[in-house]
Order: C-alpha cells, then structure tokens, then sequence
C-alpha cells in the first residue's frame, strides 16, 4: 500500500525516532510498514525513506537497491548508527520526500561504517561509500528529527514537469 509522505512543516519530521527491540520486528505490521515504505519510496522515485516520513516515529528505513551493495534487495535499516571512515567530504545536491521541490547542497562524509539490524533483527555492518554514504546519512538524519536542508547550502526551488 502507498503511503502518505509528510511533508514540511510537521513536528513529527523533528522529533527523535525510539529504537525498535528486535522481536517487534517479528510483528506482521511491521513487515507490512517495510513492505509499505518500499512501495511508497518507488512510486515517489525516492532513493531512500525513513519511517518518520509515512508518520511513524520508529528507527526504521529503507533505501533503494539501485544505490546498495546488494542490487537484488532494498535495504532495510533498523536503529542505524555511523561513523566516519574516512575524513573527506564532499558536497552533492539534495532534495527530499518531504520537503518537495526544494533542493540544496549538503556536505557529507563520502565513506562511513554502519551498524544496524537488518529486517529480522540480524546485526548488520558495512562500510558505504559514494552515493551510498549520502543516502545513509540523509536517512538516518531522519531518524534523528533532522531534514537535509537544516544542512544545505545554496537552496533552491526547482520544479520537475
């Protein structure tokens, strides 16, 4: 099912997301919500969709297989954490689900090392680099109540027909 994507200004884009504990991954509504966010991710052609953005504060996102190590899967992130693996940074352009049609440039670490649990509760660890790297940050912003232009520079309104 296709979700509604909160768009700004909603305070729940802001707040922090509560962890998940690995048997609520075993609830059928949850599998159903991952289900429901990749459905919704692709049919907005989003690259990545974090739980808080269809109204549900919980640390869960999914992100498209086009952008993964793991092209024949999406990848489900479940109470994601990161750190650097290396210093660069690089700067790209950015938009959002939900802040439509606004664009800016964000600097973002360009090679990070994650930890999360997968959809079923494994531990999960990788090193992401490229694109990849944005995308993690850019969900797990939003996770922390973050939305991308709080770090964007040089916004811009840009309508796509």
């Amino acid at each position: 099912m296709i979700l509604p994507v909160l768009t700004e200004p909603n305070p729940l884009l802001h707040q922090q997301s509560r962890h998940l504990q690995p048997e609520e991954l075993k609830l059928p509504k949850i599998q159903q919500l991952i289900q429901d966010m990749a459905e919704t991710m692709y049919t907005k052609d989003g690259v990545g969709i974090a739980a808080p953005q269809v109204g549900e504060s919980i640390q869960l996102c999914v992100i498209n297989k086009e952008y993964t190590a793991s092209p024949n899967e999406d990848m489900v992130l479940v109470n994601p954490s990161w750190e650097k693996a290396s210093a660069f940074k690089a700067t790209d352009i950015e938009g959002c689900l939900s802040v439509p049609k606004i664009y800016g440039d964000v600097k973002r670490f360009k090679k990070i090392k994650v930890n999360a649990l997968d959809k079923n509760g494994q531990p999960l660890q990788f090193v992401a680099d490229g694109t990849f790297a944005r995308i993690v940050q850019h969900e797990i912003d939003h996770l922390q109540g973050t939305l991308f232009y709080e770090k964007a520079k040089n916004l811009r309104e840009i309508t796509v027909e």
